[in-house]
């Protein structure tokens, strides 16, 4: 059954079966700039769910705009149901700081639902819900970690939550982590409206990623096939299925020194399994780091240069780490989405 309305956004109308750039005003820069949220739309021809992908709530986690990039090139977009609504950078205050924050130091990730009469992370808050978490079903928000650490690609979805959990087994990312509800962010506001988020974590702040990348269209396009938004052909199977997680821990530093990491993101480790070690610049002391759980690395330090109780290795718990393992490297082996030459 084709589509009989077209798809209302910010006073702008998408006519069915096609796509559009919407502006929508947030505010100015101090030399007169405007500042908008720009959100790219597909319609689809036939009537289905409606979807957000966002990205850059913080503004130097870059990854993924380069998703969002990549998606809206995806072939299989090309005869979707429902309407898509995707928004690579949320935060272009952060974004063209390369900060994590807004120029007035508040994490917007912190500051939802928001409020049109608050601070500026408040008015963009309120902005982004009202005219896109408010219109759609479900949402993907993406995620990398903070500058000078990596992520595995994963997802963070909400505990004893069925739907949550069954879109992210279909797109699979090599774990799956529950994490609470955090006051003033965008998974909880979005919650309190009846619009289920998957978030995704992978990469490194302002650094692109192959893996990341790669991961997260395929996940989302696996996402969208769950929902039928898009037809099998040219969606990527996965390769292996994701692995959940109910916990996980930092390892931290402890002492401060020189750090030398012995395992990627990805690696299986047992309880007492040794991470890396610390050593004094003149290499006259060295403490090891070992694991005080089983499970898989899903973040790690990139700095080696460190103090006392600095965050170095973020394990996941589990007793199958050497299956989540398995998956990473099913990643990294699966062939690109396209030919070298249309490589999205």
């Amino acid at each position: 059954m084709p589509h009989s309305k077209p798809f209302e956004i910010s006073g702008t109308s998408v006519a069915p079966g096609t796509r559009r750039t919407v502006d929508i005003p947030v505010s100015t820069l101090s030399d007169h700039t405007p500042v908008n949220l720009s959100v790219h739309v597909i319609h689809g021809r036939k009537p289905g769910p409606v979807m957000f992908v966002s990205a850059a709530i913080h503004g130097d986690e870059v990854i993924g705009a380069e998703i969002v990039r990549r998606l809206l090139r995806a072939a299989p977009l090309k005869s979707m149901a429902g309407t898509l609504m995707t928004v690579p950078i949320v935060n272009t205050y952060g974004f063209l700081n390369n900060s994590r924050y807004l120029p007035d130091r508040r994490d917007l990730n912190r500051c939802f639902p928001g409020g049109s009469g608050g601070s500026m992370a408040a008015r963009l808050a309120d902005i982004f819900m009202r005219e896109v978490v408010m219109r759609a079903d479900i949402g993907i928000d993406l995620h990398s970690a903070a500058i000078h650490r990596t992520n595995l690609p994963q997802l963070r979805l909400t505990p004893g939550n069925p739907r949550l959990e069954a879109l992210a087994r279909a797109f699979a990312a090599p774990v799956m982590l529950n994490s609470k509800l955090r006051e003033g962010s965008l998974r909880m506001a979005a919650e309190a409206c009846g619009v289920d988020v998957l978030l995704y974590e992978a990469g490194e702040g302002l650094r692109f990623d192959e893996l990341a990348a790669r991961a997260g269209v395929s996940g989302i396009l696996r996402v969208m096939r769950h929902l039928e938004m898009v037809p099998q052909k040219g969606v990527p199977r996965a390769r292996a299925p994701s692995v959940m997680c109910a916990r996980s821990e930092w390892c931290r530093a402890p002492v401060a020194g020189l750090f030398r990491g012995y395992l990627p993101t990805g690696a299986a480790v047992e309880e007492g399994t040794v991470l890396g070690a610390i050593s004094d610049p003149f290499g006259e002391t060295e403490v090891e780091i070992a694991s005080d759980i089983a499970g898989i690395i899903i973040g790690r330090s990139n700095m080696p240069g460190v103090y006392e109780g600095d965050a170095l290795f973020h394990i996941a718990e589990t007793l199958r780490g050497e299956a989540a393992a398995d998956g990473v490297t099913a990643h990294l082996d699966a062939a690109p989405l396209y030919d070298e030459d249309e490589i999205i």
